[in-house]
């Protein structure tokens, strides 16, 4: 089994920059769940497992621990040190990180973890970690209940086609193991969160930024453009706004390294 998922390696490299202009950020009050709930602070170190194009890297450098950031797509490690110089990612993969035993004291996976969620995986955080770490699990999660955005997923859907995705609950399976894969369970906090910017930048190139969207034809691509369009040409809170908010739900998970 390949290392990287096809739809991410694909997806991800003909898509970095358009991640960059167009998927949210997170919540400012993640920051005291990452220094509170996970223990990051001066002195410590973190891996940035999955990192990206480092949207979640830029929070977990607030909070004064040393940053690792660890991604395997090269075009994303790209956008990163070019959005963060001095900033150097890794590259590794969530079942080799070229990292020593022991010598992290946080494991976050922001938009990451459904991606790689197997027992090897979680062995391979368990090494890194040490003893008494902690594991940060972390997922923006589109709020369905705002009509248009119900809309927008339906236009997506029919391309998931077996896609890992976090609302499938796939990635929970490593966890249900008799020792919970080596840590304690899984404690979540929920955080509402609204992405502000144009119809353009948190519509279009958010949704063309996702792996099985950007992997498709470029025929196929234009047609779902051309519906998220007229989505916002013709929904009264979209049209003819310069500037809107897509409501998020920001998940995040912690457990302990036993």
């Amino acid at each position: 089994m390949p290392q990287v998922h096809p739809s991410a390696a694909q997806g991800f490299a003909a898509a970095a920059e358009t991640y960059v202009r167009g998927r949210p950020g997170y919540p400012d009050e993640l920051l005291a769940w990452l220094t509170g709930d996970l223990g990051l602070g001066v002195g410590g170190a973190c891996v940035d497992l999955g990192a990206g194009t480092g949207k979640f890297t830029r929070l977990l450098l607030r909070t004064g621990a040393q940053v690792l950031p660890v991604e395997p797509v090269a075009p994303m490690r790209a956008q990163l040190e070019a959005g963060l110089p001095g900033v150097r990612a890794l590259d590794g993969t969530a079942q080799a990180m070229p990292l020593a035993s022991g010598s992290a004291d946080a494991v976050v996976c922001a938009q990451a973890f459904h991606w790689f969620a197997s027992a090897e995986a979680l062995a391979e955080i368990h090494r890194v970690l040490r003893p008494g770490g902690r594991l940060g699990l972390v997922w923006n999660v589109r709020d369905e209940k705002v009509d248009w955005v119900a809309e927008l997923t339906a236009i997506m859907a029919p391309y998931e086609t077996g896609t890992p995705r976090y609302h499938t609950g796939a990635w929970r399976a490593p966890f249900g193991a008799p020792d919970g894969g080596g840590f304690t369970p899984l404690e979540e906090t929920c955080l509402p969160h609204l992405h502000q910017g144009t119809p353009r930048a948190v519509i279009v190139e958010r949704t063309l930024s996702v792996s099985f969207i950007a992997s498709l034809p470029d025929p196929e691509r234009a047609r779902v453009q051309a519906r998220l369009e007229a989505l916002i040409a013709s929904h009264p809170d979209l049209r003819d706004r310069e500037s809107v908010a897509f409501p998020y739900l920001t998940h995040a998970y912690r457990c302990t390294r036993r």
